[in-house]
């Protein structure tokens, strides 16, 4: 029988850890768990026709799986362009603007850090009273037939009315097409 000691180090042994089965990384290559949504807790979804819906096809997995987030780890920050393309400071100009900044650290200003220079920038944010569009239930082909179902109707109308046989006679056509 196997001591405490012993047992702990062939737990922790990396050669034994290696053919364990106990220890498992994330299904293909990634760090974490798979948490990806079943069908049924999908919200998303699309028109399949008749007023009827399905769920939204599943997303492909990142090509950069398996890789540490970029955003916390200090060695995935990107430098962010300081300047437009092409523009260049003259001699004097890069004196002015040091000298400028010596005089801004002398002041108090508070200057930015590495993190701070070298995060990505800001996306743009959405209206908070920006409301999407409801969407109807049909696909494309089905709103297509309704749209040109109203506007024969509306010429039959129109015809009617005027006393005409066919839309030809009408100075403005109803229908498109």
């Amino acid at each position: 029988m196997k001591s405490f000691q012993q047992f702990m180090l062939e737990v922790y042994d990396p050669e034994i850890q290696g053919r364990s089965q106990i220890t498992k990384q994330g299904e293909g290559g990634r760090i974490g768990r798979k948490r990806k949504q079943t069908d049924a807790e999908k919200k998303r979804v699309k028109a399949i026709g008749g007023g009827k819906t399905a769920p939204a096809k599943t997303y492909k997995d990142k090509s950069d799986i398996g890789v540490p987030n970029r955003k916390r780890s200090p060695a995935g920050r990107q430098q962010q362009p300081t300047q437009d393309k092409g523009v260049k400071l003259s001699a004097r100009e890069q004196q002015r603007k040091a000298a400028k900044e010596r005089r801004a650290a002398k002041s108090g200003v508070k200057t930015k850090t590495a993190d701070e220079l070298l995060a990505k920038k800001a996306k743009k944010t959405v209206d908070p009273n920006y409301k999407p569009v409801k969407a109807s239930g049909l696909t494309t082909k089905e709103r297509k037939a309704l749209y040109k179902k109203g506007e024969r109707a509306l010429r039959d109308i129109r015809l009617k009315n005027l006393g005409k046989k066919s839309e030809k006679e009408l100075k403005h056509k109803v229908t498109s097409k």
